[in-house]
């Protein structure tokens, strides 16, 4: 499933090519006609993300809300805009590197795609194949043959302007929404450090905890207490804390909560800035391109089962927990 910052990455696509344009809107596979009839013709005024819900304006107070779930996903073609750079016509974009931030790495020059497509900037979102189909054209340099390209497979949604054109794909939730049904859903919703980062948001989240007997490792992939962290993150963080998954939350020290709504904040912004959940600290240059180009070297524990754990040498385990796969350490999370 589609994590917080992969949301937050496909609103900047919106904002950069879509906010202030007027909008053709379309359901090529027609199970959201009615909807997008509401839509098409009206000026994007907007592009928001809470968690892993993101919200599109429009004139009208009409907005576009869509939750991707474990297998939505936007492509996007034409000539992108993104960050600093220009798009050529087949969807390839640079990838910003702003020198001397710790978002960057070692090496700020280092431009590293993953091998998987998990930083593509033409496909945000799953299954993983379509997002791969769209790195390997940017690598071939194939320019599209005319614009706009035709639907591919089951498009619920097609947004397009005079340049560029975003498809989506199989999401859970997708609905045009009032302003009052959009303040609904997001009250629903628990705190985003990329939203708020204050002090209010953390002591929201430290007290939607620390009240309840509810295992940490549960309380992390509940959206109304934090939103945006799915599984990947949900293992690191715990890891990264020495946090056992299973503590209930009322039990957890209230520092070691604190501490994990700051790395959160920290994580989810290096996931915005670089399409990555890189979750590994104090890498040099080698490493760091490693971890940036294969997802095996990036993570202290995700998809590690039955591997020796990168700190103690113990088993990294795999168990179920909230119908999820939880990978941790016994014996560093013990």
């Amino acid at each position: 499933m589609p994590e917080g910052h992969s949301v937050h990455r496909i609103t900047r696509q919106f904002d950069r090519n879509f906010v202030g344009q007027v909008v053709r809107a379309s359901s090529p596979q027609g199970r959201f006609a009615e909807g997008a009839a509401q839509l098409d013709g009206r000026r994007m005024t907007d592009a928001r993300a809470v968690g892993k819900q993101m919200f599109l304006g429009f004139e009208g107070d009409r907005w576009l809300r869509v939750h991707l779930g474990m297998y939505g996903a936007w492509d996007f073609a034409g000539d992108i805009r993104m960050d600093a750079t220009i798009a050529s016509a087949n969807g390839r974009m640079g990838q910003t590197n702003q020198r001397g931030t710790f978002l960057t790495g070692p090496n700020p020059d280092a431009v590293v795609f993953d091998s998987a497509g998990e930083n593509s900037l033409a496909s945000i979102g799953a299954p993983r194949r379509t997002r791969l189909r769209m790195s390997e054209a940017e690598t071939e340099g194939n320019a599209l043959e005319s614009f706009p390209p035709e639907p591919i497979g089951q498009v619920r949604v097609r947004l397009l302007t005079e340049r560029v054109v975003a498809d989506l794909r199989g999401p859970t939730a997708c609905e045009v929404l009032d302003p009052a049904q959009v303040e609904q859903v997001v009250a629903r919703l628990g705190p985003d450090p990329l939203i708020d980062d204050g002090p209010e948001a953390e002591d929201r989240f430290a007290q939607a905890v620390l009240k309840t007997a509810t295992p940490i490792g549960l309380l992390l992939m509940d959206q109304s207490v934090v939103a945006g962290i799915g599984n990947v993150y949900r293992a690191e963080l715990l890891f990264r804390a020495r946090q056992n998954p299973h503590t209930p939350g009322k039990r957890v020290p209230e520092e070691h909560v604190r501490h994990l709504w700051r790395d959160w904040a920290k994580l989810l912004r290096i996931g915005v800035e670089t399409g990555q959940m890189m979750t590994m600290d104090d890498l040099d240059d080698e490493a760091w391109r490693a971890a940036m180009a294969n997802r095996a070297d990036r993570h202290w524990v995700y998809k590690r089962e039955g591997l020796p754990c990168r700190v103690c040498g113990t088993n990294i385990v795999m168990e179920e927990l909230g119908a999820r796969k939880l990978y941790w350490c016994p014996y560093c999370q013990a």
